[in-house]
């Protein structure tokens, strides 16, 4: 309890320099926001963008009906696959004229229907890798009534290789990010302790032991942690607000996310103050 007053007694007392502390630590973690605001919307683009990955294939006319329903039950006993659609020549043409108006004078001046049935094949979450999609490929090729296997092979290649550089951006970029927000709370905790050197002396003279000591600057720096966190989440929900309505339509991030940068900031605070009640403490 005597930590808590002491701690809440400081804020009171200075104020300003609260205030200020929690601003540098705010813009600090502001920053972190706003590469997180950004990685988790590249990460929900290409989770998109994923979704729309599967592989077709493009049945023969004489295909007979027991040999599809075959395939279906053999490839659904992968565990790669979840689902599959049989699409017949009659509904590839109806989704053609929807996709293609400009050429519905072509497709209802033709006495025969060109477009073949296909199988298109819906792969799990976790399973849409290229080489995944490859060896799913490869077990529809070897089907005699299959004509043609596609699932754009470049296409998915290139979607795994952004995936994998987001991965790395999001590992680095943060981290240093982090690392940078990390310094400039230490900075700011460091500079509102230094302006209580004296306090710190003068509780040495009395007896104080240095866990009595180190408590109540501990407290402080963790509350004024978690005051920058408030406010940086503030501020980046207000950038999301602006974007969204003068740029492009974004996602706002996990509630757990939010949670994680606030707890991130009061954390910052407690082992800034750490470190520089321990340097004060050595020298007095």
């Amino acid at each position: 309890m005597h930590a808590i007053r002491e701690a809440l007694a400081a804020v009171r007392r200075a104020p300003l320099l609260t205030g200020l502390s929690a601003g540098m630590v705010a813009l600090a973690l502001y920053v972190v926001g706003l590469f997180g605001l950004a990685t988790y919307n590249l990460h929900q683009a290409l989770t998109r963008v994923e979704e729309r990955v599967e592989v077709v294939a493009y049945v023969r006319d004489d295909a007979r009906d027991e040999e599809i329903s075959m395939a279906e039950q053999d490839l659904l006993a992968m565990e790669e696959v979840e689902q599959i659609r049989f699409i017949s020549k009659e509904e590839a043409l109806l989704a053609a004229r929807e996709d293609l108006p400009e050429f519905e004078d072509l497709f209802t001046g033709m006495d025969v229907n060109p477009l073949p049935a296909s199988l298109e094949i819906v792969l799990r979450p976790g399973f849409r890798t290229p080489d995944v999609v490859a060896r799913v490929a490869n077990r529809l090729s070897v089907y005699p009534f299959v004509e043609d296997v596609r699932y754009g092979q470049e296409w998915v290649d290139r979607l795994y290789l952004l995936q994998r550089i987001g991965a790395m951006a999001t590992m680095f970029l943060g981290g240093a990010f982090a690392l940078v927000a990390g310094l400039i709370i230490g900075t700011a905790i460091r500079i509102a302790i230094f302006a209580r050197r004296e306090e710190i002396y003068i509780m040495r003279l009395v007896g104080a032991t240095n866990g009595f000591i180190r408590r109540p600057f501990l407290l402080e720096g963790g509350l004024t942690g978690l005051l920058g966190g408030i406010l940086a989440a503030a501020f980046t929900f207000g950038s999301y607000l602006v974007v969204s309505r003068a740029v492009f339509q974004l996602d706002w991030m996990p509630l757990d996310w939010i949670l994680m940068g606030i707890v991130a900031g009061a954390l910052f605070g407690v082992i800034a103050s750490a470190f520089a009640v321990r340097k004060y403490l050595r020298e007095v």
